[in-house]
């Protein structure tokens, strides 16, 4: 990785999450990161419901780069939580743009899969129609679409299925049932790409160096991108895959989704093509298989 003589100064919102904790690392090496978290465990707290603190903290710093990886993100919960939902997903990430553009920083957003309906079966363009199906996603659609037009040079990355050693997630949850039980039960009708969160800060660090190598870009190259792992499987092929690098005995059976009902409806299809990110900034993102081999090696060391 190519470093710049002048190093940027980065505010990271959201460090304690499973993207927010991976980023404080890759980030760290090409700049000044400013850390904040929303519960304040790892970092200083920030309220992004207080838009004084947050309005106050941004002006303070005046930062190069603006980086939001906090969210709403309990999928099943934010059907209870519908306007915490919208204030973290959508509202939050406006005044962040806003924010943004009078401070001429650059603002780099997560969003997600479940923004789409997943009546396909090939992997969604970033042009394509959208159609969440629950609060979560059309939250995060609201707020994709609110940050597009508050004036902010922003980068929205959409992301899928994100595992890591650190925070809840389906991963680490199948590691603990595979040692507590001897049979579990998974969906087998809901297909996505498993996206390991340092591969999400990695790809973002290397972005986050091309815009400094050239800052006149991060206005031309602004807009959606597509940023998940290649290939796709079930999340009965993703148990069954962290099964064999834990190489235990455990059976697994595949299930419909009407049989696991959850509050919050899935698509049944949300792979996403990572075509313009290849072709924009180079980056190609690997295989879910074999990035999550890597994330349970790293996690035994």
């Amino acid at each position: 990785m190519i470093v710049t003589a002048d190093r940027p100064k980065i505010l990271l919102i959201g460090c304690d999450g499973q993207v927010g904790w991976e980023l404080q690392r890759t980030l760290g090496i090409i700049g000044e990161v400013v850390a904040t978290s929303l519960c304040g465990g790892y970092g200083p707290a920030l309220d992004l419901l207080d838009r004084h603190a947050v309005t106050a903290l941004i002006q303070r710093i005046r930062p190069d780069f603006i980086i939001n990886a906090a969210a709403h993100t309990a999928v099943d919960k934010a059907e209870a939580e519908v306007e915490l939902s919208r204030q973290l997903n959508a509202e939050a990430p406006e005044q962040l743009g806003i924010l943004a553009a009078e401070q001429g920083a650059t603002l780099i957003h997560y969003s997600t899969d479940f923004i789409f309906s997943g009546k396909t079966s090939k992997p969604y363009r970033e042009e394509e129609a959208t159609g969440p199906l629950s609060v979560y996603g059309e939250t995060k659609l609201d707020g994709e679409q609110r940050l597009l037009a508050s004036g902010a040079n922003a980068l929205i990355f959409r992301t899928s299925w994100v595992y890591g050693n650190h925070g809840f997630n389906f991963m680490k949850t199948m590691m603990r049932l595979f040692k507590e039980r001897d049979q579990l039960s998974v969906v087998d009708d809901q297909i996505g790409a498993p996206t390991w969160s340092r591969m999400i800060a990695e790809a973002t660090a290397q972005i986050v160096n091309q815009l400094c190598l050239d800052l006149a870009d991060s206005a031309r190259l602004q807009g959606i991108y597509h940023l998940t792992a290649g290939g796709e499987t079930s999340w009965y092929g993703f148990a069954c895959r962290i099964r064999e690098l834990m190489d235990v005995e455990c059976r697994i059976q595949a299930i419909p989704t009407h049989e696991y009902p959850t509050p919050a409806r899935r698509p049944a299809y949300s792979v996403l093509d990572n075509t313009k990110l290849e072709e924009t900034f180079g980056i190609k993102m690997p295989e879910w298989q074999a990035s999550l081999k890597l994330c349970m090696e790293d996690r035994s060391h």
